[in-house]
């Protein structure tokens, strides 16, 4: 009987993990910053350390790409950034490389899209220095809905503030361009 490993490939873009409250202090590092977010909907400490029982542990090094902008295969997290610092691109190159888009860092939602719709990623995220971060898995999110539904639907409201405020942050990097380079 002969086991089949997966590609090498698929080996080094899936990160190991464990259950994050097996770090305490990284368990009340991500408490803090679920509280952190502004939104009209606040989780409070119980609620925060509720949704810290759904994540688990990740950590990249410099220069290991988190994200891949048209990944569909690891399209099932979302990142929560508790340490270090994320470049966010187009996964598009251009003649002078990926075109930028922002540089995030703690308290930052990565992945939040392809785990809400499934679709691709959107855009490549890349460790800028070495990363802590805690990831939240579709199953998880299930799970937390199934399991705590009114955290889970607060913990939503955060999720969808935090894109809209991305694409308000976008819409103006856009403006500016456009600015800059008038439509000819």
């Amino acid at each position: 009987m002969s086991s089949v490993s997966p590609p090498s490939s698929l080996l080094n873009t899936v990160p190991r993990t464990r259950a994050i409250v097996e770090n305490p202090a990284l368990a009340a590092r991500a408490i803090q910053l679920l509280q952190s977010f502004r939104a009209f909907v606040q989780l409070d400490a119980q609620e925060a350390r509720t949704v810290a029982a759904y994540l688990r542990e990740v950590s990249f090094s410099r220069g290991e790409v988190m994200f891949r902008a048209g990944d569909s295969h690891a399209s099932g997290h979302l990142l929560l950034v508790l340490d270090g610092e994320v470049a966010v691109d187009t996964g598009t190159s251009t003649p002078s490389g990926d075109m930028p888009i922002a540089v995030l860092g703690a308290g930052s939602v990565l992945g939040e899209m392809a785990v809400l719709d499934g679709a691709p990623r959107s855009a490549t995220c890349t460790a800028m220095s070495r990363v802590q971060a805690a990831g939240l898995a579709r199953r998880g999110l299930e799970r937390l809905i199934d399991e705590h539904p009114r955290v889970a639907a607060k913990f939503m409201v955060l999720l969808a503030q935090h894109m809209a405020e991305r694409l308000r942050a976008l819409d103006d990097q856009l403006r500016l361009y456009a600015q800059i380079h008038p439509a000819r």
